[in-house]
């Protein structure tokens, strides 16, 4: 019927809400170059302006998809870091565990939350970013501190950690690796990270 497109409601509960729902399932089916704020109008039912009210364009609901996964990664390598009342060992198995599992379940997004957060004017991206940044950050100090690591710059051996994790993540989101080995390989990882980021005797 000509015209109906114009006559949906213009509200819809949480739109919000609804609107980053829609758009991660739309990430993760066609990924982010497909994603446009009038066909999540129209799936969601409402009017083509109703998104504006939250989103002004599509780089601000892409952004916001990248902000929400920095928030659940940080929320993930919390649980995981708080979960364990092991060593150090165990306190790095579980962060390791924790984030190739957020990385390979949620590969586009990581993807959009990486590639969005290097843009010149993405402050608050970087902002949250720091969150889980931050968070296994705080590991390699503690390790320092308990001497299960090696004295030294940090930042380095964290660089060399993330490396780990995000080189096993690629080779599952890659179909190069077969997705039940992930968690023995990091298994292994987290042994061959601890041996060699141990002090030297």
């Amino acid at each position: 019927m000509p015209g109906a497109t114009d006559e949906r409601p213009y509200h819809h509960g949480n739109l919000r809400t609804a609107l980053l729902e829609a758009a991660e399932r739309g990430l993760r089916e066609s990924g982010a170059d497909k994603l446009a704020l009038r066909d999540l109008a129209r799936e969601l039912g409402v009017s083509h302006a109703a998104p504006h009210r939250h989103f002004p364009n599509r780089q601000t609901l892409l952004d916001a998809l990248a902000e929400n996964g920095f928030a659940r990664l940080d929320a993930a390598l919390r649980t995981a870091m708080t979960g364990t009342d092991g060593d150090f060992s165990a306190r790095v198995r579980e962060t390791m565990t924790a984030y190739t599992r957020f990385a390979t379940e949620n590969a586009a997004l990581v993807e959009l939350m990486y590639t969005s957060k290097h843009r010149p004017d993405a402050t608050r991206l970087m902002k949250a970013a720091e969150g889980p940044f931050g968070l296994m950050n705080d590991l390699i100090l503690q390790g320092q501190a308990e001497g299960a690591l090696q004295a030294g710059d940090p930042e380095r051996i964290g660089i060399v950690l993330f490396a780990t994790l995000q080189g096993i993540a690629s080779l599952i989101n890659g179909n190069i690796v077969k997705p039940e080995l992930l968690d023995a390989i990091v298994e292994t990882a987290v042994t061959q990270f601890l041996r060699g980021a141990s002090p030297l005797e």
